[in-house]
């Protein structure tokens, strides 16, 4: 349970820190990626390769994996359905014949309907859920903490002699 409260509160910490938007929209999107692909696969290793080489925010990927992956259960039924018409799909069996004798490919496990449906799914949201994403990071900022920032309670902390000294120290630290 603690780390379940550690990775929301770095993810708050996160929306509230420098970081841009797009950075932890693209790692959102690569959570939910990450959440609904299997656990051990190539998808997997390509998205954390993604995460490495573009700069985009790892901790947002994590933590919206963890959630994506209890998702994913409950669409399993779902991602079967959608990996079924995509595998059942005549005009593309040549092409998955073609995928399964090369080297690497069948690792992948795509001729399972669920990982196909996952991937097909998750490729299908991720363009969409990177501007939703942006757009709730940015309300988020823009409206929460600007009433927050606006409150009794949050000017007392700022006045505290402890606060001083963690902003100090988040400063020379970060």
């Amino acid at each position: 349970m603690t780390l379940l409260l550690k990775q929301v509160f770095g993810f708050i910490k996160l929306l509230n820190s420098e970081t841009g938007a797009n950075q932890i929209a693209a790692g959102m999107v690569c959570g939910m990626i990450l959440g609904f692909t299997p656990a051990f696969s190539l998808q997997t290793l390509l998205v954390i390769l993604v995460i490495f080489f573009f700069r985009i925010q790892i901790g947002a990927a994590l933590t919206m994996a963890f959630f994506f992956k209890l998702l994913a259960f409950a669409l399993d039924p779902a991602f079967d359905a959608a990996g079924r018409a995509v595998l059942g799909n005549e005009g593309l069996r040549p092409l998955f014949t073609q995928l399964y004798h090369l080297p690497i490919v069948p690792l992948t496990r795509f001729n399972n309907s669920i990982v196909m449906g996952a991937g097909v799914v998750s490729l299908a949201l991720a363009v969409p859920f990177f501007f939703v994403a942006r757009g709730l990071v940015k309300t988020y900022r823009a409206q929460v903490v600007a009433r927050f920032e606006k409150t009794v309670f949050w000017k007392a902390v700022k006045a505290t002699g402890f606060y001083k000294w963690y902003a100090k120290y988040e400063e020379l630290h970060g």
